[in-house]
């Protein structure tokens, strides 16, 4: 098991579709930084989310050291993506990130990520998940998705 850190997009879309236990079967540890608890739980009272982030005590919240890298990353990208790639990076950890932009920046600075749909295909090939349905319900919940991606991740695997 490893410790794994995570930005807000994922931890909605996966409370938004009853999924966010995912995290907790695949990794010992979710560690979240300072912005991303601000984003979810504490901006976000009331939205999805919110509560069970609170509530998980298997979702730490961990400070970052490096506030320049932080600055820096944050001319590109939010705070909380900028927070949660530089703790990554300083927790040399796997980053769980929806964000296209943070994304390229991460995979820039040598940093393993995956995101939401990631953690739901291999939910799916471990047979934990229909991978269809659940990926209707989070863009029926809001996420997006070109329809080239869907019908690629969709016809890419079979059953689940």
């Amino acid at each position: 098991m490893m410790i794994v850190i995570c930005n807000s997009t994922p931890l909605i879309a996966l409370s938004r579709i009853g999924k966010l236990n995912l995290l907790r079967e695949y990794f010992s540890e979710v560690h979240i930084p300072c912005e991303v608890y601000d984003e979810v739980v504490t901006r976000g009272e009331g939205l999805s989310g919110a509560k069970e982030v609170k509530s998980m005590d298997w979702i730490k919240v961990v400070a970052i050291t490096n506030e320049i890298a932080v600055d820096s990353l944050c001319t590109t990208l939010d705070k909380g993506e900028s927070e949660a790639i530089v703790l990554a990076r300083e927790k040399n950890a796997l980053l769980i990130l929806d964000d296209g932009d943070g994304r390229r920046i991460a995979r820039s600075l040598g940093i393993k990520i995956t995101g939401t749909i990631g953690l739901l295909l291999l939910a799916a090939e471990d047979g934990k998940l229909d991978l269809k349905r659940s990926i209707d319900d989070l863009m029926s919940a809001g996420f997006r998705l070109s329809k080239k991606e869907y019908e690629k991740i969709v016809s890419g695997v079979r059953g689940g």
